[in-house]
């Protein structure tokens, strides 16, 4: 099972939105996909129209190994597509992990335990921040996905980031890569937005995708309804593009292709 953790510190943009819908369409291609909503926010699991009656096993519990991958997973309405949900009640997990010696590696030892052969590919949504849960992810994960709001400021965002990457592959995990930094949010009617995609291009080169997540309120309105943005409307641009995005991803899991 391939692991890949979709993170940026910064909040808004479009961390959660690009997970699921990625998700989909991978799943849509027919890849087992699993995703771990890691966010204590559980947006996630609101998306994918994951009610709170469904949540009584979340990743939560996975966390502190009460119960297991298959324990916890919750099927989706989109075909070979499972959730292990959240709740609030993760945010507890932060201070509660402490008194774990092995508090990073809590994922890691749950995604290793796993039946491999139920799933081909996981992403990891983790949370707005670089604390012990994204950590977590990082630890756990071969690659990371980072979705980059098209403003200023992620800039500053990306470079924290990056720096703590190269921590985690000094210390845990040396086989962690960036897979792909992906443009969201972007708006060619704003000067600045074409000159911050120019200027993230100059800076990582091919790291970054060369598809691009316009602004699109189907993108937005999905949630609301609990559909991915790739069955609420898949005609809109922004589910072309995470489509083509899906496919610039898989050319560059070629582990990917051979397990199918």
């Amino acid at each position: 099972m391939i692991r890949i953790a979709v993170a940026n510190q910064k909040g808004g943009v479009g961390k959660t939105t690009t997970a699921i819908n990625l998700a989909t369409a991978l799943a849509a291609t027919g890849w087992r996909t699993l995703i771990i909503d890691l966010d204590p926010q559980g947006n996630a699991s609101t998306g994918l129209g994951i009610t709170k009656a469904q949540r009584e096993l979340t990743s939560y519990e996975l966390l502190r190994r009460e119960v297991s991958l298959s324990e916890a997973f919750v099927r989706t309405a989109v075909p070979r597509l499972d959730i292990i949900p959240a709740t609030v009640d993760l945010s507890g997990a932060e201070i509660e992990l402490v008194e774990f010696g092995d508090r990073l590696h809590r994922l890691q030892q749950a995604l290793t335990e796993a039946d491999s052969a139920q799933w081909d590919i996981c992403l990891i949504d983790c949370p707005p921040s670089l604390g012990m849960l994204t950590l977590n992810a990082l630890i756990a994960a071969e690659a990371l996905v980072v979705p980059l709001q098209c403003e200023f400021f992620a800039l500053e965002g990306l470079s924290q980031l990056l720096t703590t990457v190269e921590r985690v592959r000094a210390r845990f995990n040396p086989e962690l890569t960036i897979l792909g930094v992906a443009l969201t949010m972007f708006d060619r009617r704003n000067r600045l937005t074409d000159q911050v995609a120019d200027d993230v291009r100059e800076c990582l080169g091919p790291v970054v995708f060369e598809t691009v997540i316009p602004r699109n309120v189907r993108l937005s309105e999905a949630p609301s309804h609990g559909l991915p943005a790739l069955i609420y409307d898949h005609r809109c641009p922004g589910s072309a593009a995470y489509i083509a995005l899906a496919r610039e991803l898989i050319d560059r899991l070629p582990s990917l292709s051979e397990a199918a």
